[in-house]
């Protein structure tokens, strides 16, 4: 499949378009930025784009007030359109965020049943208890995400409800000609639901991609035949900037081994899930990290470990912002994509993600693991790549024997002597493939 061969790049369009955070109603055309930073896409190496939100919705786009219409803080459907087929034209795939657990208050048909209540033909589209109250004082209790009363929860087990979300997906196919939807609070979703949109997808367009947004437990009970294609890494996103800031590669290979390692108990081989550094909903890598010189070692363990790599915008070039400063801190708007040597970094090793089949598709086995090192192998068909980390400020020889003396350097594209080892210099990188 595709997806499991791309660079996959986020964008949270009402931050990227700086619209304003309540729905005002006014109609601008914002959203024409995403077609000025496709050349910059294209130079980074992305060939798949993931839009956060992009809906009409009460706030933060999370929130869903018609799932056929585009924000109009951002634009219009004709415009949104376009921006699709200049991005297919450049060889990027395009997915949407489906929210499909949650409404706003602002949905139609809740507001048809906050007015009309037990009469409403709507009222079984929600859990709905009319003897109760809420804080917004609706004289009806309902249940929302999290304990979130802005998020009204669907009832997926509405057929009404579950035939209105897929005729919305239908029109985001036939109309925008979308590649594929990410599912947001995918944990939350109904198994049927899941099992019921797989089935249409796969009947209206082939290879058309489901990613879940999953945060914990089994990633096997949602990820399979007949259900989502890939889920968030979550497990390893932690581990990625945590072992580089405890200086404990034993943390991220420990989850590499027990998710995609050679033993039979093995969890998750054969499946590709996404991978991240940081995304909208979390503080940017370059402020977790206590030493940024670890930025090019982590993203080259990123884009070298199983999973599709993800990259979200601002993250390229080294954008900082932490949680604590609130969501908007996390979805910025940027007059113009910088570049410095973290995206050259970032665009060599895209090159090399979407060339080396073994890095899509191949097994993972450790062949060195120090607290500061790490040296894993993929291999698939007789291709094999080498994937080496040095997270130490000193140099390191990394002794190994994996059965050859030659192989190219991928990054730095030189041929490389590896007979007993390879020299690591301080905070680097080296993606070998084998001779």
């Amino acid at each position: 499949m595709w997806a499991y061969e791309s660079v996959f790049y986020q964008i949270y369009p009402l931050g990227f378009c700086g619209a304003p955070f309540e729905n005002d109603g006014v109609q601008e055309h914002r959203i024409k930025k995403i077609e000025e930073w496709i050349p910059h896409m294209e130079k980074l190496g992305i060939n798949a784009i993931y839009f956060s939100p992009i809906f009409e919705s009460d706030t933060h786009g999370y929130n869903t007030r018609d799932y056929k219409k585009i924000d109009v803080r951002l634009g219009t459907n004709e415009e949104f359109k376009t921006i699709v087929e200049k991005l297919h034209e450049a060889g990027i795939k395009v997915v949407l965020d489906g929210v499909f657990n949650h409404v706003g208050r602002g949905f139609g048909p809740f507001m048809d049943v906050v007015q009309n209540r037990e009469n409403s033909r709507y009222k079984d589209w929600f859990n709905i208890n009319f003897g109760g109250n809420s804080n917004y004082n609706d004289g009806l209790c309902y249940e929302g995400w999290e304990g979130n009363y802005d998020l009204v929860k669907l009832n997926l087990r509405n057929g009404e409800v579950v035939d209105h979300l897929l005729d919305a997906v239908n029109f985001w196919i036939d109309y925008f000609d979308i590649d594929g939807i990410r599912l947001d609070v995918a944990y939350c979703l109904d198994k049927d639901f899941i099992r019921r949109l797989r089935s249409f997808t796969d009947s209206k367009k082939a290879e058309f991609v489901l990613i879940g947004e999953l945060l914990h437990g089994d990633y096997n009970q949602f990820v399979g035949e007949g259900m989502l294609h890939s889920c968030t890494n979550y497990e390893c996103y932690k581990g990625l900037y945590s072992s580089f800031n405890s200086m404990n590669m034993f943390e991220i290979m420990h989850s590499l081994n027990r998710q995609f390692g050679p033993e039979n108990w093995t969890i998750y081989k054969g499946k590709h899930l996404l991978t991240f550094a940081d995304n909208h909903d979390v503080s940017r890598v370059a402020s977790i990290l206590t030493n940024e010189n670890h930025l090019k070692p982590l993203y080259g363990m990123l884009f070298g470990m199983p999973g599709i790599p993800c990259v979200y915008y601002g993250s390229e070039w080294g954008t900082k912002a932490d949680k604590s400063q609130g969501d908007p801190a996390l979805r910025p708007s940027f007059d113009e994509p910088e570049w410095n040597e973290i995206t050259s970094h970032i665009q060599k090793l895209s090159h090399i993600r979407k060339t080396e089949k073994a890095l899509s598709y191949g097994d993972f086995k450790t062949v060195v693991l120090t607290n500061k090192q790490c040296v894993y192998e993929r291999s698939v068909d007789g291709e094999r790549v080498l994937v080496a980390i040095n997270a130490d400020g000193s140099g390191f020889y990394a002794g190994f024997y994996v059965g050859c003396e030659k192989g190219k350097e991928l990054i730095t594209d030189t041929d490389i002597n590896i007979s007993g080892g390879v020299e690591l210099e301080p905070y680097s990188v080296k993606i070998i493939k084998l001779a």
